[in-house]
């Protein structure tokens, strides 16, 4: 099991940014620009945990330099299946995060409960060359 499954799954918050860079981008399926930096990150875990109901990781894929996290949860309601695709650096921190939602109703339910906490996160961040 992956440290950052293992640290989601005891909702420990301090585990879960420990396994990520701190310059980490994370690519959310609700918003157009990236959350940049562990501490904006470590801002949008709280605000998850406050809104996804019944979360559960429901598989891993592991590849050179990258890991998947294939899970479950429901939104006001509305189930939704996800994919968490992390990107390492030679340290081993993440230095991507990208998230991907299912169905079209699901992303909706996500997108209305996410906006109003954790919109001011998302910034205009340089691209990566």
């Amino acid at each position: 099991m992956h440290p950052f499954r293992r640290a989601v799954e005891a909702r420990d918050l301090d585990a879960m940014v420990a396994e990520l860079d701190p310059d980490v981008r994370l690519y959310s399926p609700v918003a157009f620009k990236p959350f940049a930096g562990a501490e904006a990150v470590r801002e949008l875990f709280v605000n998850l945990f406050e809104v996804f109901e019944g979360f559960h990781y429901v598989d891993e894929l592991s590849g050179e330099g990258s890991h998947a996290l294939i899970f479950r949860a429901s939104v006001n309601g509305k189930e939704i299946e996800g994919l968490d695709h992390m990107v390492f650096g030679e340290d081993g921190k993440v230095t991507e995060f990208t998230v991907m939602l299912r169905p079209l109703s699901g992303l909706a339910a996500m997108g209305e409960a996410m906006a109003p906490r954790v919109g001011h996160l998302a910034k205009d961040v340089p691209s990566k060359a």
